[in-house]
């Protein structure tokens, strides 16, 4: 009965895909997301620092971050207008409340009806400051929002408060609105695990920090992470500056690992793994499907004693597991299934060798 079953299974499974996780970009493969708090912080704050290869220029004959805005803020793909931070109407008289601009009215002397580069972790709130006289934090395009020059002015480096409706001045702090106001605190998030020392959250927000064990970021950051939602702009501006840069801005791609990370509300799991039981189990993944050499499988930390490897008749195979690669270039040809068990779950693969 063991063998038919087995056989019957990997019959099944010829053509199937078989990783678990497909949710999950290549770009998180090496992350543990079992981890939680700091560790995950730490984790996070290390690829996207280590996949940080290129530095763009904040103004230069070369691409320069003028050229990368031009792309990543269109209002759309379709668009020849850029999506200004903070505005809200394009309809009445006044300018610097406008939404959106076209790509090249941006500011070169004039000000007024002008769109500049808008740093929403503003320069001189960082320790030290943010430059941009050389490429580095203060050229950081994840940080770089198309802005109106007037409205950039108003909120100059005002720390950000809660607030409601269109983005103002609070007192003497400023509320970036509620179109913006996830998209401020996924971009902050960013430049605090980018730099983590430099860019720190509770240096530009208002408010208590007692959702995080550390108190290291405000409160209001995570609230808006779960009060606006991640958008299709924000996913696209993602994809545009990773393509110039090398990395990514983690928390639009899922925002709930702002949770994992501080606590907070319980945001979207964009990817449908994270909030899910049994975590190691959602996140493995074993390929390739062919191969005449070597089997990867990924996710599989804790779990080495508990991976057995079965041909066509159910004969329980002998291998080596080195770190997260198995030798099967001695296997003979034929289809093979690797099944990998914990105490409440078990999973089964397939795999050819040729």
């Amino acid at each position: 009965m063991k063998i038919k079953f087995l056989f019957s299974l990997s019959i099944y499974f010829l053509f199937a895909p078989f990783f678990l996780a497909a949710q999950v970009p290549q770009y998180y493969s090496n992350i543990d997301f079992t981890l939680n708090g700091n560790t995950l912080k730490a984790e996070l704050s290390d690829l996207i620092i280590d996949t940080h290869t290129n530095f763009i220029p904040y103004t230069s004959n070369s691409t320069d971050t003028w050229d990368i805005l031009r792309i990543s803020d269109l209002v759309d793909v379709n668009s020849s207008d850029v999506l200004l931070i903070y505005g809200y109407d394009d309809s009445d008289s006044s300018t610097n409340n406008d939404r959106t601009r076209d790509i090249y009215s941006n500011q070169s002397s004039s000000c007024i009806g002008y769109w500049n580069r808008e740093h929403v972790f503003a320069k001189s709130l960082a320790n030290p400051s943010l430059v941009t006289n050389q490429p580095g934090p203060g050229t950081d395009v994840h940080n770089l929002r198309a802005a109106d020059c007037q409205m950039n002015s108003s909120r100059n480096n005002r720390l950000f408060v809660t607030g409601s409706g269109n983005s103002g001045i609070s007192s003497s702090y400023f509320y970036p609105g509620d179109e913006f106001k996830g998209d401020v605190a996924r971009i902050i998030m960013y430049m605090y695990l980018r730099y983590p020392s430099q860019c720190e959250p509770i240096n530009i927000g208002v408010g208590s920090a007692s959702y995080s064990t550390n108190g290291d970021i405000p409160n209001i950051f995570l609230d808006w992470n779960n009060e606006d939602p991640v958008s299709d702009f924000e996913l696209n501006r993602n994809d545009v500056i990773y393509s110039y840069q090398g990395n990514r801005n983690p928390f639009i791609d899922n925002p709930y690992l702002a949770f994992k990370i501080w606590n907070g509300p319980v945001t979207v799991d964009s990817w449908g793994v994270l909030s899910t039981p049994n975590l190691p189990f959602q996140l493995l993944e074993v390929f390739p499907t062919l191969t005449n050499d070597y089997l990867y499988v990924k996710g599989i930390k804790g779990l080495q004693n508990s991976v057995k490897i079965f041909n066509q008749l159910g004969q329980d195979l002998e291998f080596e597991l080195n770190g997260d690669k198995i030798d099967v270039s001695r296997f003979p040809k034929g289809l093979y299934l690797i099944h990998i068990k914990d105490s409440n779950q078990s999973k089964l693969f397939k795999f050819l060798v040729f």
